[in-house]
């Protein structure tokens, strides 16, 4: 995460964090597993692991676009 800047999901508003799950969601390559999930739970499922910090928003000042990363 050298060249990342962390973003703390508070600073963004709920519409724009949203956007950023569901961006990651739906990226080609995201595995889940065997299970089934709606988008919803998915959602779900990111959002409590950025709120327990498992989980980063990392922004690349160079691309100029975010991901989200787990946190070692």
């Amino acid at each position: 995460m050298d060249n990342y800047i962390e973003i703390p999901p508070g600073q963004l508003s709920e519409e724009v964090l949203r956007a950023v799950i569901e961006e990651f969601i739906t990226r080609e390559g995201t595995d889940y597993g065997l299970q089934d999930y709606s988008l919803e739970q998915k959602v779900l499922q990111v959002k409590r692991q950025l709120d327990s910090g498992r989980v980063v928003i990392a922004y690349d000042p160079v691309s100029e676009s975010c991901t989200l990363l787990a946190k070692d």
